[in-house]
């Protein structure tokens, strides 16, 4: 058996040196937690591609190399036991060897206890192991590692030499659920000061005023309505991590052209509504009912309105919810459940105290005409955000229908036809007769009139800064695509170089389906990207993005537009921006199973999230990496920060620590 052993390992030696390509199908991740005062847990986690296998560490006399872990001696730490496997690993009959030998396929995960002696400290050592698949085996391999144990810190500095291209994932120690707890509902309250979620506001406000006949029924409703949102978003975190839906799954349901266009319709019909083309009533056998303190209509639209307010405002809080999902990428089940229980709780409280609101004005004496005026104003805003869904369907998918100038040609005619409204120029159905402006009135036209003026330069380049989170891409302005075509035809016809232009090694792939704000040239495809960084001697810049990521937006309008951060994104670094949500489907021979969740990834957008979790650790957006040729991160990836002398610090902290590797 042994000589088997011997020859397998020779015949395999011999063929791959034969080989271009060398067989080399596992990358490794190191890191460690924090289990008590002075004891760690030290955690290797090995990936293996589609088709292959590595040995368990107990593997019968004369069956191939098992797993195995070497540690330094040094006297900042002490072994406590030896290493174990956290991964049920498979045993079945290996047919060249004859006998049951245990394995691992997809992902294994071991652990070392270690007691510290000192505040911080390195652990080094290396695994050794061997991996095949149906048809080749390779030699047995060393691989070492250096972890870096820093006791005060929330973060880990953690290097291995893994295969080429594989990148080591630092990971914080596991912080108490309560502390998560707390996290997870200051993410909540975040949550609410996003973009996408006040055009709920309006709405919400609007169905809790109508069909509210005394108080404590009200107040019921609204807490149906406030519980429902923290259910919904309690399971979410649940299912996402049983079904092994992934941490991408907010993302897609907030991207996805059906969900989006049901609001799109949804909004339309609230504003129709609003509008007094007819009333949203609920079926009288619900309205009637008599036997329960809340009728089933009642609360089956109160539970309704919690699960569109939660759906609804994925397209902003995604990223929030999906850093918090990404535990549950990994199996925990726990976790998951209090994060999105705290978001859920802290998301849902402003929302329930708006829903009691309505019932209160209901009582409130005078509440005749200016109340349906409240609806009509309502309504317009509520017509106008419904373009954001459509906006949303349009970039994922590419369909280059609606464009910047026709988004703000929208906006400036409803805001002005709002205006007109104010000053009593338009009446619409049950509207009172305007004897007079009031001051309030008066204040509310000043504004609405304000915003219409400060719209009407965006249709000739203006950037429009404090609406970029709203707007489509300036990109996809006719103002914009005529400078640029002006600017190129001089530089064509001029002898003077252009200096401060980024420069390209090859025709991006899929240039026809994006482009760089500003000017600046890049790539969209990952390995085109490194490979160009390579040939230039360059970091590389990686912009995780997407098409309806309202924050990728404010810092491409609000940081990326400053001069300074422009002049180095142009000369320091070769820019890959990889956006997360397209759904452009690739030719099947692009097509990679993910060693995450073992899925098929069959699009732009999949594949470039699969990078950024599997990688980096994270799928939140925007997230900038400054990565060297093989896709290392250089120092901390940076995700949404507006602070402009911070974000020029880290690139110039990034790009120096290129420069002295």
């Amino acid at each position: 058996m042994k000589k088997k052993t011997l020859f397998i390992l020779i015949f395999n030696l011999i063929a791959l040196s034969m080989q271009a390509q060398i067989y080399d199908p596992v990358s490794w991740n190191f890191t460690y937690e924090k289990k008590g005062d002075n004891l760690y847990d030290l955690v290797f986690t090995a990936t293996i591609e589609e088709g292959s296998h590595i040995y368990a560490m107990d593997i019968p006399k004369g069956g191939p190399i098992p797993t195995s872990f070497a540690f330094d001696t040094v006297s900042a730490y002490s072994l406590e036991g030896t290493p174990f496997e956290v991964t049920t690993p498979e045993e079945k009959l290996d047919e060249a060897f004859g006998f049951k030998i245990k394995s691992f396929s997809g992902k294994a995960e071991f652990r070392q206890k270690i007691i510290g002696k000192s505040p911080s400290f390195s652990v080094t050592g290396l695994v050794n192991f061997m991996s095949c698949n149906n048809a080749t085996c390779s030699p047995p391999k060393d691989v070492e590692f250096e972890i870096k144990i820093q006791d005060n810190t929330k973060e880990q500095t953690i290097t291995a030499q893994s295969e080429p291209g594989s990148v080591s994932i630092g990971k914080t120690p596991q912080k108490g659920l309560f502390v998560f707890f707390l996290l997870s509902m200051i993410a909540g309250f975040a949550g609410i000061l996003t973009p996408c979620v006040f055009p709920m506001i309006p709405m919400t406000v609007a169905f809790f005023s109508q069909g509210s006949e005394n108080r404590s029924k009200s107040i019921i409703k609204a807490i149906i309505f406030g519980i429902s949102i923290i259910l919904i978003y309690s399971l979410l975190g649940i299912i996402v991590s049983l079904t092994s839906a992934g941490a991408g799954f907010a993302n897609t349901l907030s991207t996805h052209w059906l969900p989006n266009l049901i609001f799109f319709a949804l909004f339309l019909i609230f504003a129709i509504s609003f509008f007094g083309a007819f009333e949203i009533m609920l079926p009288n056998k619900w309205v009637t009912s008599t036997d329960s303190k809340v009728d089933k209509g009642g609360a089956f639209a109160a539970f309704f309105m919690g699960l569109t307010t939660v759906i609804i405002s994925f397209s902003c809080t995604g990223p929030i919810v999906g850093a918090l999902l990404v535990e549950a990428a990994r199996g925990d089940v726990l976790r998951p459940a209090v994060g999105m229980f705290g978001f859920g709780l802290a998301f849902a409280l402003p929302f329930t105290i708006l829903a009691l609101f309505p019932s209160i004005l209901n009582k409130m004496p005078h509440s005749g005409g200016w109340l349906n005026s409240i609806k009509i104003v309502l309504g317009f805003i509520m017509l106008a955000f419904s373009i954001k869904f459509l906006m949303t369907i349009d970039s994922v998918y590419s369909l280059n229908l609606l464009s910047r100038d026709l988004f703000l040609a929208i906006w400036i005619v409803l805001f002005s036809l709002l205006g007109f409204y104010l000053m009593g120029k338009i009446k619409f159905a049950h509207d009172s007769d305007l004897s007079h402006i009031g001051t309030f009135r008066f204040f509310l036209i000043v504004i609405v009139f304000t915003f219409v003026v400060y719209l009407i330069p965006g249709l000739f380049g203006a950037p429009l800064k404090g609406l970029s989170v709203f707007l489509p891409a300036q990109e996809t302005s006719w103002f914009y695509k005529k400078q640029a075509f002006t600017e190129n035809n001089n530089n064509s016809t001029s002898s003077v170089q252009v200096v401060n232009v980024s420069q390209l090694c090859a025709e991006p792939k899929y240039d026809d389906k994006f482009e760089m704000p500003f000017g600046l040239k890049g790539y969209y495809d990952f390995k085109q990207g490194l490979a160009c960084a390579k040939e230039q001697g360059k970091p590389a810049l990686l912009d995780f993005k997407g098409h309806a990521c309202a924050n990728c937006k404010l810092m491409d309008a609000k940081v990326w537009s400053d001069p300074e951060i422009l002049k180095r994104l142009r000369e320091n670094f070769v820019i890959i921006s990889l956006y997360v949500d397209d759904r452009t489907q690739l030719p099947e021979n692009e097509w990679f199973i993910s060693t995450l969740d073992r899925k098929q990834k069959k699009t732009i957008g999949k594949q470039n999230e699969d990078i950024e979790i599997s990688r980096y650790n994270t799928n939140a957006l925007p997230l900038y990496v400054i990565a060297d040729y093989n896709g290392n991160s250089l120092n901390k990836p940076m995700p949404t920060n507006l602070n402009i002398e911070e974000y020029k610090k880290w690139l110039d902290e990034g790009f120096a620590s290129f420069k002295n590797q």
